[in-house]
């Protein structure tokens, strides 16, 4: 089975977190925490930094991991490392994704998101008001 290593950001903001719809692929319309595919020799931090610059035109600050998610789709193992991360500045624009949204505890549950992503959420909400 094909391996993809990948970075998320749990940009965290006034006790709500940014969350991302994917606008493309078999999981078309999923909420997903924004980020993506490493680049070979890259840290995840860097990854990270990297990944929010193109999907967002964003600069983030890379904060702790929360942790790794290891997870078996039909057609690929996913290694997803996640981190807390804070906005530099307030600017964002979405670059690749088809909406997006500050989330807070109420919300964070209601919303349909990729099963790696979904994974994380307990560990998550006692962050969020």
């Amino acid at each position: 089975m094909k391996s993809i290593e990948v970075v998320a950001a749990v940009i965290l903001k006034d006790g709500k977190i940014f969350a991302t719809q994917r606008g493309y692929g078999d999981f078309k319309d999923w909420w997903e925490f924004p980020g993506g595919k490493m680049e070979e020799g890259e840290s995840p931090q860097e990854a990270l930094t990297r990944e929010i610059r193109e999907e967002l035109d964003a600069d983030i600050s890379v904060h702790d991991e929360i942790r790794t998610v290891e997870w078996d789709y039909p057609q690929f193992h996913l290694t997803l490392h996640c981190f807390w991360c804070s906005l530099k500045s307030e600017a964002l624009h979405l670059n690749e994704h088809e909406a997006a949204s500050w989330v807070g505890k109420d919300e964070l549950m209601t919303l349909r998101w990729l099963p790696a992503d979904k994974d994380i959420l307990e560990e998550i909400l006692p962050s969020l008001t």
